[in-house]
């Protein structure tokens, strides 16, 4: 659509309407300069020449003086990209490091597993004995009161509930819970242990009771009885469940016995593939 020369006359005349006497005076007077500038450079009026010669040197002057740098130092460019080649190399060589390190931290972890792996096999003999299974600890069950872990090992391997579990053969608890690939162990400190133990050269009777806390106790045991320290503490084997002769930790004066195995340490451990006397709950 085409706009014709009325139109434009009609949208001039209504801005100009549409603004106070000042406002119209200068728009005039700017457009009157405009024509006048027009005509007098068109005609070659040197004034304007001049002044567009003196704008023109101007610019050219600014724009020399701000690439002086580049004409000066020609590498300058060259030498800024080269820094920030250089940056971004850095901070790719500084990945790499970061990756090493972390190689490097996985191979001392599996360096330390494989060694309380070693010491697991050589102190129970795992190769040699066909009713035993070599276990990983997956999960630590902590809480205030509740002592378990969960082994890598269940039904699969032949693991039943009540099987007891060792570490270089001292006892650390029994199987509680199997599921065909993993299996859930009752520690001896836990709230609901209860074992019946032996100990001393009189073969005093007793049961270890866990509270949840480091050391379990020694319960039910005949009033007068005086404890001593350092009186190895076996299983009775009279629960139908533990080895008789399996030893566990060492008396203290209190009552409490010290573990022979840390609960809090565990990694791997060994399920004695024997089946309970006595159905277990």
């Amino acid at each position: 659509m085409s706009v014709s020369r009325d139109d434009f006359g009609i949208a001039f005349r209504s801005a100009l309407l549409q603004r106070g006497a000042s406002q119209k005076f200068s728009i005039f007077s700017l457009i009157i300069v405009a024509i006048i500038i027009f005509f007098l450079d068109v005609y070659g009026f040197q004034a304007v020449k001049t002044t567009r010669s003196f704008i023109n040197d101007l610019v050219y002057r600014v724009t020399y003086l701000a690439s002086a740098p580049t004409r000066l130092f020609p590498g300058i460019n060259q030498g800024i990209a080269s820094h920030f080649n250089l940056k971004e190399e850095n901070e790719k060589l500084k990945q790499v490091i970061e990756r090493y390190k972390a190689l490097d931290l996985n191979l001392e972890y599996i360096s330390n597993e494989n060694k309380n792996l070693k010491k697991v096999l050589d102190t129970e003999d795992v190769q040699s004995v066909s009713n035993i299974v070599l276990a990983k600890v997956l999960v630590d069950r902590n809480s205030p009161f509740l002592k378990s872990i969960i082994i890598n090992k269940g039904s699969k391997e032949g693991i039943i509930k009540g099987m007891p579990v060792t570490q270089n053969k001292y006892l650390i608890g029994r199987i509680v819970e199997t599921n065909y690939l993993s299996s859930r162990v009752l520690l001896l400190n836990d709230l609901n242990s209860r074992i019946p133990v032996t100990f001393d050269t009189s073969s005093t009777q007793a049961i270890l009771t866990g509270h949840g806390t480091r050391k379990p106790t020694l319960e039910y045991l005949p009033e007068d009885y005086i404890f001593e320290e350092d009186i190895t503490v076996f299983a009775s084997g009279k629960d139908g469940i533990f080895n008789a002769g399996t030893p566990i930790g060492k008396t203290k004066d209190n009552g409490e016995v010290d573990l022979f195995v840390d609960p809090n340490q565990l990694s791997f451990v060994t399920v004695n593939l024997i089946k309970p006397t006595k159905e277990v709950f």
